[in-house]
């Protein structure tokens, strides 16, 4: 899931920038700055821990299992008696993780080498730093990651040499990690890693911790594998969650709140279908079809989404931001793939 880094507004020791503050304009600021909505405020439930001077948050997940965030981004390495291993690579954390690795391995006399890289998929939003280590790490993904990373020929993002199809358990300096495909879901190669020993599974873009998903369920490319992915997730056993996205980590009870999130949605677009009328919009709009098409599609959407608007404000952060276009393409795939609503011309 691609999504923009935050400008950065401290220097490295923490001050306030002053970036613009000697910019003249001849046009006035009150007629050019743009009008902003407000939002409701995000829980404090949602936000982890604080960053550090170089804008990183590195902390240990469970006994040699550490995550890594900038706060909107999340990576994880695994410290072995071989070197480490390293669970996406993120281009808004991009040296950071670097510095988060030499952090800990420091601290903990280990090596600091990283000697294996795992794709959780092949968005560059997740892997666009992988370059920044050595060729000579093992590179470990999926076999349609591999494929896609070759179709996009992007040098930051080296395609896997390993790969598997559906399942493939690994051992790396005695800990051991498992990888498994169960079909598409936020896109054709997203996979879940499994490290049993540490009780953690990392799922990158399905649930974002603390908060709704942003544009289109998380810029979703298959909405049934989407839906469905929290449930497989739930079958393994685990204590922490990875979701790739956010300041952090899940538990359980997140990837549960996410089900009901999205089958409240399901359920509201269901009604709205049943219940808003595009007769208006198609006769406002005439021979403009795809202007009626929008009219109607977004009556829709923005009638699914306000009841669960209102349930979910204040318990899921952003929900009154993006819950109208995850309905939307919800609605879509209700429409499109499950073929509900569907009517054959007499």
């Amino acid at each position: 899931m691609l999504v923009l880094s935050m400008p950065d507004r401290t220097d490295r020791k923490g001050r306030a920038s002053r970036q613009g503050s000697n910019v003249t304009s001849t046009t006035s600021s009150a007629s050019s700055a743009p009008v902003l909505p407000d939002y409701a405020p995000v829980p404090q439930s949602a936000l982890g821990p604080a960053l550090n001077e170089q804008g990183y948050y590195v902390g240990r997940v469970e006994r040699n299992l550490y995550w890594v965030t900038d706060g909107t981004y999340q990576s994880a390495f695994l410290t072995t008696s071989d070197g480490v291993v390293l669970l996406d690579a993120p281009p808004t954390i991009g040296h950071n993780i670097r510095r988060a690795v030499d952090e800990i391995a420091a601290a903990n006399g280990v090596s600091n080498k990283v000697t294996h890289l795992i794709y959780s998929h092949h968005h560059a939003d997740h892997g666009g730093a992988s370059f920044l280590f050595d060729k000579d790490v093992s590179r470990i993904g999926h076999e349609e990651t591999r494929r896609l990373l070759l179709r996009d020929d992007d040098p930051a993002r080296p395609a896997p040499e390993e790969t598997f199809q559906d399942r493939r358990s690994l051992e790396i300096g005695g800990e051991r990690i498992d990888l498994a495909w169960y079909g598409s879901n936020h896109s054709p190669d997203n996979i879940y890693i499994h490290l049993p020993d540490h009780d953690t599974l990392m799922l990158v873009d399905i649930v974002n911790a603390g908060w709704a998903p942003v544009y289109i369920s998380n810029l979703t490319e298959d909405i049934p594998g989407y839906i469905e992915a929290p449930g497989k997730a739930l079958v393994y056993p685990w204590k922490h969650f990875i979701g790739g996205h956010l300041g952090r980590l899940g538990t359980r009870h997140d990837v549960t709140l996410h089900q009901q999130y999205m089958a409240d949605i399901a359920a509201s677009v269901r009604q709205a279908m049943d219940t808003v009328d595009p007769t208006p919009y198609f006769v406002r709009y005439g021979e403009n079809a795809w202007a009626g098409v929008k009219g109607y599609l977004d009556a829709v959407s923005d009638a699914a989404a306000a009841p669960v608007v209102e349930k979910y404000t204040g318990v899921l952060a952003a929900a009154d931001v993006f819950t109208a276009s995850t309905a939307f393409w919800v609605m879509e795939s209700i429409r499109l793939d499950l073929g509900y609503g569907s009517q054959v011309h007499p």
